[in-house]
């Protein structure tokens, strides 16, 4: 998705389907962004994205730059989520 420069921008388990060969497909590009040269060297962007327990450090610290790591972060937390069996941060508020 990066190298095609799609920037999904809200990775989360609801938005991760599994079709019925166990194939991975991604949904929910209303938020994504395109970017010509990829989405690893995108501009930075500065608006708000990711739900929030899927946010990156950088963003609940209050960045506004961002770039493709957002969407590894997430990915990262989905991960951490099926090997747990629960969910990584549960909880109602930061």
């Amino acid at each position: 998705m990066h190298d095609l420069g799609v920037l999904h921008r809200d990775l989360k388990p609801d938005n991760v389907l599994v079709d019925a060969h166990g194939d991975l497909k991604i949904c929910d590009f209303g938020m994504s962004r395109f970017a010509a040269g990829g989405a690893a060297t995108a501009p930075p962007y500065t608006s708000p994205v990711v739900t929030l327990w899927y946010r990156a450090p950088e963003l609940l610290l209050g960045s506004t730059e961002y770039d493709a790591r957002v969407d590894t972060w997430a990915l990262g937390c989905i991960m951490a989520e099926l090997l747990a069996g629960a969910p990584l941060l549960p909880g109602s508020s930061v």
